[in-house]
């Protein structure tokens, strides 16, 4: 599949995933690569049921450039499809679990999928598409024993049928072009129908590199995977992870329990999460007493930790890499990286610092803040403009959407939506996403600071504030709250509360109390509160 030794200039080799891989399957063969459940598989034999897989995807008529879909949670066969797919050169779309069928079936569709290895717990999500399947992909049913499920409802062959007998393609880089597609990653679409971003073999190499490096990766590191692999293909730890030679530790779904049960008994060193998984953690039974030592060293994104949160993590042992970045940037494409002496300082300076979203990784370099003319905002820390990117960890584009792909590139640099300040010392700190932005009697309030200040209060689990509608002002402050089991507060004395860390204007008019919907990273879906606010009115947002 590759060309001959010599046929290509001795100095120029395409960057791929499926070099790292390589790499460590020649270097650390007998060192164990994955874990689950009570089963442990070495590189090479790793290796092998990549090879196996590529070669049943070629035996089922795969070529390259064609899309593999996978529905399915962390079980093994979806990390090796993230190197059996590009192994032969074709592009995985990794599906996320929490879509409803009518967007699974249009994920299908429209990346034209042709086959799909579905989860028999997630297959009606497949079976019940309302529009059907008009790629018509070949439908295999990936058993998973260790959630005991091994029915198969889908009209196609179970997983081991569909691999039985393939050959093993040997596990090296048989890329072509790094600037191939590795993979289609669909956005949440939350404005519309989801958008299929586009990674490459280059992009997705360079952000695994710039994994390793900054999140300390190595040989003895011992990954948890509580992020799914289906969101911007696990941040690129698949690729990081196996680059280090490291090992997988699968977890099928997000139990707080069984993290903190795994961490001393794997040894686990690293795990990456939302927040809420960290608060999850934090308010799990089992967590009371338990400190790690050494430290688990964690990556969170998705919405800055507040400093109470970062605290409560500290005293349980976990150390917190504050990343950003979004599915357009394969993941994390800064890191708020520690200065000199900023572990010195008192444990709620530490926590604001570490709350920002900090400066580009190695491979990334490039990161403004501007203002509507794309000139830079001034370092001040406190003037707010759009945060844009460009580098090697910026998407390719949107799959068969050329203008959504110019209107996200337009001046030459990638538009994220994110609002936010740079610092003076080069840092960058998000104050929002430009539709979360309240702008009430012509002040802008950021709906991150009011959280932070809400979330101090001891009885508030965690919340949300978002923009409702204002005869006066236009539109004021409202705060969704999910309180700590058993805790009892008034909304009067949440307003009251954060009149004394905010400026009255910024705080909520009203707070209602109930649970908040979350996608299924664990991000809380604002849309959803704002949008039952706005029902039947139309909404200006400035910058848009």
């Amino acid at each position: 599949m590759s060309s001959p030794p010599g046929a290509e200039p001795p100095n120029s080799d395409p960057l791929s995933p499926l070099a790292l891989a390589e790499r460590t399957l020649r270097v650390f063969p007998d060192k164990t690569a994955v874990v689950y459940g009570s089963r442990r598989w070495s590189y090479a034999a790793f290796g092998e049921d990549v090879g196996r897989l590529a070669g049943a995807l070629v035996r089922a008529g795969v070529e390259p450039g064609d899309r593999v879909a996978f529905l399915a949670p962390n079980v093994p066969a979806l990390l090796a499809a993230h190197f059996a797919v590009l192994l032969v050169r074709a592009a995985l779309v990794a599906i996320n679990t929490r879509l409803s069928p009518g967007e699974v079936g249009y994920i299908l569709n429209h990346s034209g999928a042709k086959v799909a290895v579905v989860d028999p717990e997630l297959a009606h999500r497949v079976a019940e598409a309302p529009d059907g399947l008009a790629a018509a992909p070949l439908l295999v049913n990936l058993e998973d024993p260790v959630a005991g499920v091994l029915d198969r409802p889908l009209d196609g062959p179970s997983y081991a049928e569909f691999v039985d007998g393939a050959p093993v393609l040997p596990l090296r880089n048989t890329c072509d072009d790094e600037n191939r597609m590795t993979s289609i990653n669909y956005t949440s679409g939350t404005t519309g129908r989801p958008k299929g971003v586009m990674y490459t073999h280059r992009g997705a190499c360079q952000n695994a590199l710039g994994e390793m490096l900054v999140h300390e990766l190595e040989r003895d590191s011992v990954f948890l995977w509580t992020l799914p692999l289906f969101h911007c293909n696990g941040w690129c730890f698949p690729w990081a992870v196996t680059a280090a030679g490291a090992t997988h530790v699968m977890l099928r779904g997000v139990d707080p329990a069984e993290i903190l049960r795994l961490i001393p008994e794997e040894g686990v060193t690293h795990f990456n999460g939302a927040p809420t998984v960290l608060l999850m953690l934090a308010e799990a039974p089992e967590a009371k007493g338990v400190r790690f030592d050494p430290p688990v060293k964690v990556a969170t994104g998705g919405a800055p930790p507040s400093p109470t949160l970062l605290a409560r993590m500290e005293a349980l042992g976990v150390r917190v890499g504050h990343i950003y970045g979004l599915t357009e940037t394969y993941g994390p494409h800064t890191i708020c990286q520690l200065q000199p002496g900023v572990e010195q300082l008192d444990p709620e300076a530490r926590a604001r610092f570490q709350a920002r979203q900090g400066v580009p990784y190695h491979v990334a370099t490039h990161l403004r803040v501007v203002d509507d003319a794309m000139d830079d905002v001034p370092a001040d820390g406190e003037t707010m403009g759009e945060v844009v990117m460009r580098g090697n960890n910026v998407m390719k584009g949107y799959f068969e959407d050329p203008e959504a792909t110019a209107e996200a590139f337009r001046g030459g640099w990638f538009h994220s939506g994110d609002l936010g300040v740079m610092h003076p010392d080069g840092y960058i700190e998000l104050r929002d996403r430009k539709k979360d932005i309240i702008i009430s009697g012509g002040e802008n309030i950021s709906t991150i600071e009011v959280e932070h200040a809400l979330v101090r209060h001891p009885s508030v689990l965690e919340c949300a504030v978002v923009a409702v509608p204002d005869e006066h002002w236009g539109e004021v402050p409202k705060a969704f709250v999910c309180l700590k089991p058993g805790d009892e507060v008034g909304e009067q004395e949440l307003i009251d509360f954060c009149r004394k860390h905010l400026a009255h204007f910024k705080c909520p008019k009203a707070i209602a109390f109930g649970e908040l919907p979350k996608t299924s990273t664990g991000k809380i879906q604002k849309f959803r509160l704002r949008e039952q606010e706005w029902a039947g009115r139309e909404r200006r947002i400035q910058g848009n």
